[in-house]
């Protein structure tokens, strides 16, 4: 397993008054769960939100990735490795097959990027647009040679939300493309995306707001208790 990081401070901004924790039994599941949190005022306390909600995530478990975070030593998660990035994430979009006129788009309440076949999630490290969401309409060249169709013929990319691993600048190779959507079934693992039920999906792309700096954290179970008094995390019943 990678060496414990190097705690530095809490790495949740003091203005985040919403909180998605997702914990898993171990580095190596591909299975966790999720609570929501949210708290009022800049020292409020975590209030719990919602039931728990079973989630999958990569197949080979967890991986440090590159987020709010800082580790000594870099970052473990890379591209292709099957892993989903653990640590605390920014969620920074929403995205859908919703049209932007839709009662779903319009109340938003995170940028909403609607899914159209030009959209595309470019996964390729030699690609200047690695890690980003682009429309290819606009582009007079495409310069990837891999990428995500973020228009699906299923239901994975219906609704969900981007978490920002890995971003600005992203670092070639460090991991890409890395969401919050929805299953392709209950118990099967994603390729590094954090992945639940539609219903599930759905009430939390509702609930998320941009104006509440929302944050992703992703640690297993021991590892989330070991640091959750120095990054000041709820307490959380692992069922």
């Amino acid at each position: 397993m990678p060496s414990p990081p190097t705690v530095f401070s809490s790495p949740i901004p003091a203005a985040s008054r919403q909180l998605l924790l997702v914990v898993s039994p171990n580095w190596r599941s591909h299975t966790a769960q999720l609570q929501r949190f949210g708290r009022t005022g800049l020292a409020g306390n975590w209030q719990p939100i919602g039931a728990l909600v079973a989630v999958s995530i990569g197949r080979a478990g967890l991986a440090w990735g590159r987020g709010l975070h800082r580790l000594e030593g870099g970052a473990g998660k890379r591209e292709g490795d099957g892993c989903s990035p653990a640590g605390i994430f920014a969620i920074t979009a929403l995205f859908g097959y919703a049209p932007p006129d839709s009662p779903f788009a319009r109340a938003a309440k995170l940028p909403y990027l609607p899914a159209k076949p030009d959209l595309k999630a470019i996964d390729d490290p030699l690609s200047a647009h690695y890690n980003r969401i682009v429309d290819q309409s606009r582009l007079a060249q495409p310069d990837w040679a891999s990428c995500e169709d973020m228009r699906r013929n299923d239901l994975r990319y219906a609704v969900g939300a981007v978490v920002a691993h890995n971003a600005e600048p992203p670092v070639p190779g460090a991991g890409s493309c890395i969401f919050l959507h929805v299953w392709e079934g209950e118990g099967l693992p994603t390729a590094g995306c954090t992945a639940m039920a539609l219903a599930d999906m759905t009430e939390i792309a509702r609930w998320l707001d941009g104006a509440k700096g929302p944050v992703l954290v992703q640690l297993p179970q021991a590892d989330y208790e070991a640091r959750r008094e120095a990054w000041g995390l709820p307490g959380f019943a692992f069922g």
